[in-house]
């Protein structure tokens, strides 16, 4: 009998990535790994994502608090539950197609991305950024760190593609900034999406 229920679609679909994984994760992170491995079918997210110590703890802390979580794509703001947002009174913000990012990217010539990083670090609020197309962006985020101009409670690191890619993910895998990031090239706006809906419902459902 086919299961239509969404519900029901999505428990059997845990059920059978936690029959397939084939190494034991850490309590911690095995519900962000799954929704990841959920939301993507690739099972290779059980190896690549790594977690710095505390990540996960700092990440759920600052959404209890009602941080802003910031995306460099609009795809990536969308993907993300706003019901769950709303109830921990979080914020889902992409300054993406704002007008003034555009303007100011092309002053500078900056992509969009790092000027997005820019703005978010002027919020002045705690930040869990969410990184999921834009290498750009992570290496904005590191430089913002090393001139303490930016001190997020997470930084979510899983552009996609091949060029920058791991020279950007590496930069965050080396700082001291909490991070869950993709190793590799895999990576994209479902995938930040999924891992901040992960870390969503561990506090909402």
């Amino acid at each position: 009998m086919l299961i239509t229920e969404p519900a029901a679609i999505e428990a059997r679909s845990m059920e059978i990535i936690e029959s397939e994984l084939t190494a034991p994760l850490d309590p911690e992170v095995k519900p962000i790994v799954k929704r990841v491995i959920h939301c993507t079918a690739d099972f290779d997210y059980a190896a690549n994502l790594v977690f710095s110590p505390g990540a996960v703890e700092r990440g759920l802390a600052a959404l209890r608090a009602g941080c802003a979580v910031v995306t460099d794509t609009q795809m990536a703001r969308a993907g993300i539950n706003k019901a769950a947002a709303e109830k921990l009174g979080v914020d889902v913000l992409c300054f993406m197609s704002d007008p003034d990012v555009a303007e100011t990217a092309r002053a500078l010539g900056k992509t969009r991305a790092c000027v997005c990083m820019e703005k978010a670090a002027a919020l002045g609020r705690p930040l869990i950024l969410a990184v999921g197309n834009a290498p750009t962006a992570l290496l904005e985020i590191r430089e913002l760190l090393d001139q303490g101009r930016l001190c997020p409670e997470l930084v979510i690191g899983v552009p996609v593609g091949f060029v920058n890619i791991s020279e950007a993910k590496e930069a965050i895998l080396s700082s001291p900034v909490p991070h869950i990031v993709a190793r590799g090239r895999k990576g994209g706006s479902n995938v930040a999406a999924a891992i901040v809906n992960a870390l969503l419902y561990t506090l909402t459902r």
